[in-house]
């Protein structure tokens, strides 16, 4: 078994952990909570991590739950997602096509932020963390089969009420 050590296999998940919090709470202090609890309970439990296949599968998996819990109390009344745009400018695009730009993608966050909690984390966790389906499927206790369902609705709402938006009033 690989021995696990949490400066080097756990503390450098925060930033994954911090996404996905965010994704499921869009509430970025309650992410930032639950990425400190979530550190915490996998502390607590260091004595068993040498009995765990995958580590990072563990710890996305408690992020997760805590996040859902923390729904289940505030009672799912979500505000909008309003994240940094980090991103630097394009030098090549015009500052039309920029704003055009920065409003495309204002609009796929929004609407990736309606999408249902499942959906949304799938999407999180394969679209923006890379995963693979069958890491997201232990991550949310689901079946790979699940996962690319939920993966591919997704999809297909984000684009269908995309294409609403984008071609409203012409």
């Amino acid at each position: 078994m690989k021995k696990v050590s949490f400066r080097n296999d756990i503390l450098p998940l925060k930033d994954t952990l911090y996404r996905l919090a965010l994704r499921i709470t869009l509430d970025s202090v309650e992410a930032e909570d639950i990425v400190q609890e979530t550190m915490i309970k996998v502390w607590n439990r260091r004595e068993q991590w040498q009995e765990i296949e995958s580590i990072e599968a563990f710890t996305l998996t408690i992020c997760r739950n805590l996040s859902l819990d923390y729904l289940k109390k505030k009672g799912n009344q979500n505000e909008p997602f309003e994240e940094i745009d980090r991103e630097t400018p394009d030098k090549s695009l015009t500052p039309y096509e920029h704003i055009i730009q920065k409003d495309r993608v204002q609009t796929v966050k929004f609407i990736i932020n309606s999408l249902p909690e499942k959906q949304r984390s799938c999407v999180q966790l394969r679209d923006f963390e890379g995963k693979a389906y069958k890491e997201i499927a232990d991550i949310m206790g689901i079946t790979e089969q699940q996962v690319k369902v939920n993966i591919f609705r997704a999809r297909q709402t984000i684009k269908q009420k995309f294409q609403e938006i984008d071609s409203y009033g012409l």
